[in-house]
């Protein structure tokens, strides 16, 4: 009896994240539009927690803060305008597929001096009932995956304008259960997000304010499903993007974001180390330059709120064909009340294949409480 964890691995990736399997027959057909893509162990990181930023094209790096700040740029958090606050997000993943599976994310922050906050979140992805099979095709009984991460994240203000952020994170990747044999167990790993922000008013745009972020996602040790040292890279990810806010008079504000995206993992898996493949991952596509430029993700988003009441949300995810193809149109809303709030998202694909994302809701709830104290002196003036 062999159960082959990798490939399971892979099959179970090719479902809800960014890395879809590796078509490695260059002259079949390119059935899921993904023949170039790479793959990583544990894509459920990188998929987006909340409502909010799922209706906004998975754009946020640079978005306002709020209670699920950390997971886009853990250099914003300490900008958040509240005492402390969290959130609940659960999404029934991959409908048109599956019953069983879904995603949920709880997170949590508390704003300790005027300069630092830190939170903490766990993000749990439930990969719904498999029925297990030896290599005669006979059942040998079911499991239900499960994946896990805990964060706790720490961010200060460096001045008025820019704040840096540092997140750990450990993993539980638990893909075979009770049927994990000599060659198959359970995966752990640790990994660190690093974020800067930037904030500003405009002195040129009256009532508009320009943001920048960039973080690095998942910088961890490979991730190992085997007995025999076969280890896989974490989705380690580069994030920079911009957020244009500009408010339209006493009760309208709109906000435009973009972000782009690029995993800092070999293109072609091989044996790297983790800091090799992460600034090999700049130069190392077989289609050169052109292939590294195809290797961005895209997403933009516009947000618009009325009265900090209610609000309305598009976006819009591109992804290259040979990279996986997913292109995909956002609509979100939003409403706030009472330190209370709650997000809804939908998902409409662009490309004319079916996708496995079509008709997803995500739904977030919150709860942020502001400061009720005198407001604190910056110590960094």
């Amino acid at each position: 009896m062999k159960l082959r964890i990798a490939l399971l691995s892979l099959a179970v990736s090719s479902l809800y994240g960014n890395a879809y399997c590796q078509n490695t027959n260059p002259t079949a057909p390119d059935l899921i539009g993904a023949q170039k893509a790479i793959t990583t162990a544990v894509p459920f990181l990188t998929i987006t927690p909340d409502a909010r930023h799922a209706g906004l094209g998975d754009a946020g790096v640079a978005s306002s803060p709020d209670a699920n700040a950390a997971y886009w740029n853990a250099g914003k958090l300490a900008f958040i305008d509240k005492k402390y606050g969290g959130s609940f997000s659960y999404t029934p993943w991959l409908g048109k597929i599956v019953n069983d599976m879904w995603i949920s994310s709880l997170a949590g922050f508390y704003q300790i001096t005027r300069e630092q906050a830190v939170a903490v979140s766990l993000k749990y992805f439930d990969l719904g009932e498999i029925s297990f099979r030896n290599e005669s095709n006979e059942p040998m009984g079911d499991f239900n995956p499960k994946e896990a991460a805990f964060d706790a994240t720490y961010s200060r203000m460096l001045s008025e304008n820019l704040g840096v952020g540092v997140t750990g994170r450990y993993i539980f990747s638990n893909l075979t259960g009770a049927f994990s044999g000599q060659d198959a167990q359970a995966g752990n790993s640790v990994a660190a997000d690093v974020g800067v922000y930037y904030t500003k008013p405009l002195q040129s745009a009256k009532n508009s304010t320009l943001s920048l972020g960039a973080q690095i996602s998942n910088i961890g040790a490979k991730i190992s499903y085997t007995d025999n040292n076969n280890k896989d890279f974490l989705p380690t990810n580069l994030r920079l993007g911009g957020a244009f806010n500009t408010q339209l008079d006493q009760f309208n504000t709109i906000t435009f974001l973009l972000d782009f995206n690029k995993l800092l993992v070999p293109s072609v898996p091989g044996d790297q180390t983790l800091l090799s493949g992460m600034f090999g991952s700049f130069s190392d596509a077989p289609g050169g330059g052109k292939e590294e430029l195809r290797e961005i993700m895209v997403s933009g988003g516009i947000e618009y709120w009325y009265h900090e009441i209610f609000s309305a949300r598009l976006g819009y995810f591109s992804e290259a064909k040979d990279k996986g193809n997913r292109k995909y149109l956002t609509l979100g809303t939003g409403f706030r009340r009472n330190n209370f709030g709650i997000d809804v998202a939908y998902i409409v694909p662009t490309n004319q294949r079916e996708h496995p994302l079509a008709e997803t809701l995500r739904f977030t709830i919150l709860l942020q409480i502001p400061n009720s104290g005198p407001a604190e002196e910056s110590v960094t003036d």
